[in-house]
């Protein structure tokens, strides 16, 4: 009659003067891994599996020689990348094609058409300058920056107030 091996005995994670089982690495890191997880889903069903499955990946890959904060740092990588599977897995990765000729043969229906050169001449040079670059031209933030001559941390805040001067302006056209 053949006697079954004891299990292999687990490795020692975490520093030697306080060694950790597996099952105190779980103990210590599943409050706080559910608390992160859950915040990113929203619901205990699916943190509770994307907590449980980030440790049956984890778990076995931990080496012997890390402390507690590179275990939770590795912990939160993993979960973070068992969310990403998850919502690949839901929701797919979506293809669009495009097809710029037919794009570019219809017409935009003139209901959705908005003249807003009222509100552009209302604004401030530097305002109507902004707007018009990444809007109606379509530059991105850095190419507006550099063709106004500014950093592109100032496009941003000169964008900002000019969509709220416009916004406050096309409120006050609606109701005057």
């Amino acid at each position: 009659m053949l006697v079954p091996e004891s299990p292999p005995p687990l490795r020692v994670v975490g520093a030697p003067d306080r060694p950790n089982d597996w099952e105190s690495v779980y103990q210590e890191h599943v409050a706080p891994l559910y608390r992160y997880v859950y915040s990113r889903t929203g619901n205990t069903p699916d943190a509770e599996d994307v907590t449980s499955t980030t440790f049956l990946r984890a778990l076995p890959r931990l080496r012997s020689d890390v402390s507690a904060a590179e275990i939770r740092a590795y912990l939160r990588t993993t979960a973070r990348s068992v969310l990403a599977d998850v919502w690949r897995q839901r929701h797919g990765t979506v293809l669009m094609e495009f097809d710029e000729q037919r794009d570019a043969a219809q017409p935009s229906e003139p209901e959705h058409e908005v003249d807003v050169s009222p509100i552009l001449d209302g604004l401030p040079d530097n305002y109507r300058s902004v707007l018009e670059f990444r809007f109606l031209r379509g530059y991105s933030i850095r190419e507006t920056a550099a063709a106004m001559g500014v950093s592109i941390a100032n496009a941003k805040v000169l964008q900002l107030r000019a969509l709220r001067r416009a916004a406050a302006s096309g409120v006050r056209d609606v109701e005057g």
